[in-house]
């Protein structure tokens, strides 16, 4: 299963600058901070047959994940960063899992699944801690729903208010993420809650590790 796509932007420019070299370190590194991926792919749940949808899949390291976990899924990835889906695709290979993930190159913003990937909709979309890292986040949560399948759920992990852990923790915690162009959305929980209801999704909220993470689920009636 493969399909590819090639948008020609400044954001793709900007993150193939920033993984070119991070992508040869990233799941080893990222594994300490990106808290709840894990516990996401355990709450998916996607339907005999379904398909699951990775934005902003990085390495692959997700999907990867969801496959195993998930034997009878079909997957699909697309991310902006080329350099990323270089890596997600040597990921993929070793894993033996061609037949059953696609990856392609697309804007989260404005993506044609039929186009990629030879199909409509889906019945689960992840997006894990990418939200953080795009500008018009709101555009890709909306795009998100709209390429939902009846009765298909949108997965979001990011960051949190850090609301539970010890004072100074946020401020040392955004020092860090600044460094790699990612900016928490401390809206995200309500602007997720208002897009929900536009589209008249039910949406679900919990803030684990003391408001480390935001996991939200919403889910098209």
């Amino acid at each position: 299963m493969s399909a590819v796509g090639a948008p020609a932007s400044s954001a793709a420019g900007l993150m193939d600058r920033i993984y070119k070299h991070q992508r040869h370190i990233y799941d080893a590194s990222r594994k300490f901070y990106l808290l709840g991926r894990d516990q996401l792919i355990e709450g998916l749940n996607p339907p005999a047959g379904g398909t699951v949808l990775e934005i902003g899949c990085g390495t692959g390291r997700n999907l990867i994940k969801i496959a195993r976990r998930y034997p009878r899924a079909m997957c699909c990835g697309l991310d902006v960063s080329s350099e990323m889906l270089v890596t997600a695709r040597a990921s993929v290979a070793r894993a033996g899992l061609q037949d059953r993930i696609g990856l392609a190159q697309a804007d989260a913003t404005d993506f044609d699944p039929q186009a990629l990937f030879g199909r409509a909709g889906f019945d689960r979309i992840v997006i894990s801690y990418a939200l953080s890292m795009i500008p018009p986040w709101q555009a890709v949560v909306e795009e998100a729903l709209r390429r939902l399948d009846k009765g298909g759920s949108v997965h979001i992990v990011d960051f949190g208010d850090q609301a539970g852990l010890p004072s100074g923790f946020k401020a040392l915690l955004l020092r860090w993420l600044g460094l790699f162009h990612v900016t928490p959305r401390e809206n995200l929980p309500a602007t997720v809650r208002g897009l929900a209801e536009a589209a008249g999704a039910q949406c679900r909220l919990a803030a684990p590790f003391r408001g480390y993470a935001v996991h939200a689920v919403l889910t098209r009636g």
